[in-house]
């Protein structure tokens, strides 16, 4: 794990929901501490516990930004962590907030909101609940520490944002300075991962379709300064864009996703985002599932 990284000092605005989740992780600590213990030994490679090792193939897969469907269609925890465990090692690339973060670097700061501790960021809290539209889309992000062997990171926090269909950032943009949808915190559990459920970010002009995200070492600090293990984004797959941008609401999108690459993009170019390519799997009409692991 990487020293952390200087972040503009705010007010804890998080004291709120910080107080019922610690209150709840309290009471299922008691009841799933010893499950948990048993989990992780036996999605640990070589641990004798029975979880077969990741093969070649999905290894590529999330390297070359291919479909990955298990048979149920969506990964296992158990079955995730084992394969980011196996593929840890490469600490994630570091890269820019982008002009519209909302964490009070560059002008809003939601982190200083009640409510933006959530799994569901599709909607607006607060002062507005006006929804997001467009194709499900559900992530997952499995966070190791590479200075401890890449045991999985629980207790840390993620911040993740992205755009909407249109191309747009709540907080930041004309008609959504109001709105902060599309903008979550959650804690890592015991196997180091998050998820959110939100919705497939458009494309924009002069970027790959992407979803940003921060890594703080603990929920209490994702407003302090000084906390930050990471700033990186996701890369979403051709594929999965191809698909999406086919569909109702994304006309805008056709256009500016044509004339993106990832060879060419200003974050991805320098490695063709290997490191940050989700791997993904889902339709249209049932939603998408994308999950990447993040070392750090």
């Amino acid at each position: 794990m990487t020293s952390p990284q200087p972040h503009p000092d705010h007010d804890r605005g998080l004291e709120f929901d910080l107080s019922t989740l610690l209150s709840r992780r309290r009471t299922l600590g008691v009841l799933f501490g010893a499950g948990t213990a048993a989990a992780l030994a036996a999605c640990t490679p070589g641990s004798g516990g029975g979880t077969a090792s990741p093969s070649s193939s999905s290894s590529a897969a999330a390297a070359t930004g291919t479909e990955s469907t298990t048979a149920a269609g969506t990964p296992s925890a158990t079955s995730t962590v084992t394969r980011a465990l196996a593929e840890c090692g490469v600490e994630i690339p570091e890269e820019t907030l982008g002009p519209y973060p909302g964490d009070g670097s560059n002008g809003p700061n939601v982190l200083e909101a009640s409510g933006v501790v959530r799994k569901d960021i599709t909607s607006s809290f607060g002062s507005s609940s006006t929804k997001a539209t467009g194709v499900p889309l559900t992530f997952t992000l499995t966070l190791l520490d590479n200075a401890n062997g890449c045991s999985p990171l629980a207790g840390a926090a993620v911040y993740a944002w992205h755009c909407d269909q249109n191309g747009k950032y709540s907080l930041y943009d004309s008609g959504l300075k109001n709105e902060n949808y599309l903008r979550g915190v959650q804690e890592a559990d015991s196997n180091g991962q998050v998820t959110f459920t939100t919705i497939y970010p458009g494309a924009y002009s002069g970027r790959w379709p992407h979803i940003h995200f921060e890594v703080f070492e603990s929920m209490s600090n994702t407003s302090a300064a000084g906390q930050v293990l990471a700033v990186s984004q996701i890369a979403l797959t051709e594929a999965a864009c191809k698909d999406v941008y086919a569909s109702q609401g994304y006309e805008s999108s056709v256009r500016n996703f044509a004339k993106s690459t990832l060879a060419d993009d200003n974050v991805f170019a320098d490695d063709g985002g290997i490191y940050q390519l989700a791997t993904m799997s889902g339709s249209v009409q049932g939603g998408y599932t994308a999950a990447l692991n993040v070392t750090v």
